[in-house]
């Protein structure tokens, strides 16, 4: 039931599915159903999506052991207070706590953990700088190109090249990326700052982390572009958790590797009815390693 779907092991066995799914959350929850946090100091938290629509649940983990230590429905303060309220005095020994920009997340960790930094993860911003930003500003160049049809559709389509990591780029899609940008001043004043947010996060000392910080958000406003302007605005309250990625080398890409085992054996159940016995598979997955 570790490697195989239970409707193969039932196949295999003669047994029917609910008996050896009933088997399996016993066994499961021996062995994980005990909230055992140990002496964590990082956490990481994250949310992923449940089923299809908008239903999520919230997995936290042990940064340094890469051990899954929670998960529970939902992703607001009220369904996350649960793991806090479990971690009781051990929340004053919680150094820092990685997540993307979540008010509920932020608020709910400062409430219990007001000692420890937040540190927002890279990742989710750049995520939202592709989407908020780049998308945006792609689609008002092609508007602004409506009457040139070839030029408008090379806009169009440079979706993906304008997202990508330039270092993943093979050499022709690289120098596609290189014409157009010298086409366009503006998609290439978005992808030039893309690359500077991204530095401010490996800075190696606070100190620099400012100074960085401090250049981007100045070529941001001076950018003229509207969706440029009001991201940094908006990116300006969450400055002193972005910088705390130079004390705080940590990043919910931990929780990508998760995400895609929590796909995997969705897949492989077929989607779970019981979310107890799903999260039981998930903190299965993940038992972590000694430190």
């Amino acid at each position: 039931m570790q490697l195989l779907p239970i409707s193969h092991v039932s196949q295999l066995t003669g047994l029917h599915w609910h008996t050896i799914k009933t088997l399996d959350k016993r066994r499961l929850q021996a062995a994980f159903g005990t909230f055992e946090p140990g002496d964590v100091r990082r956490l990481v938290m994250d949310e992923f999506a449940l089923h299809k629509g908008h239903r999520y649940a919230t997995v936290i983990m042990d940064a340094e052991r890469t051990r899954v230590l929670w998960v529970g429905l939902g992703n607001s303060r009220k369904a996350i207070r649960p793991f806090f309220e479990q971690l009781g005095e051990r929340c004053q020994q919680i150094e820092a706590v990685a997540m993307d920009m979540n008010t509920a997340f932020d608020l709910e960790v400062k409430q219990h953990c007001p000692q420890a930094e937040v540190v927002y993860d890279l990742f989710h911003v750049v995520a939202r700088y592709g989407r908020d930003v780049i998308d945006r500003i792609r689609v008002d160049q092609a508007n602004a190109l409506r009457h040139d049809k070839p030029a408008r559709q090379v806009v169009k389509q440079s979706r993906w090249l304008l997202l990508r990591n330039r270092e993943n780029l093979k050499e022709d899609h690289a120098v596609r990326l290189q014409e157009l940008l010298a086409a366009n001043q503006p998609l290439a004043t978005v992808h030039v700052l893309k690359d500077a947010l991204k530095e401010v996060w490996y800075a190696p000392s606070v100190r620099e982390g400012w100074r960085r910080w401090r250049a981007w958000l100045r070529h941001a406003r001076e950018s003229g572009l509207a969706p440029l302007q009001r991201f940094a605005r908006n990116l300006q309250r969450y400055a002193r958790g972005i910088l705390a990625s130079a004390r705080f080398h940590m990043h919910t890409s931990l929780l990508e590797g998760v995400n895609n085992r929590i796909k995997v054996i969705k897949r492989m159940a077929y989607g779970f009815r019981d979310s107890d016995y799903f999260f039981l598979k998930i903190k299965a997955a993940f038992p972590g390693k000694m430190r």
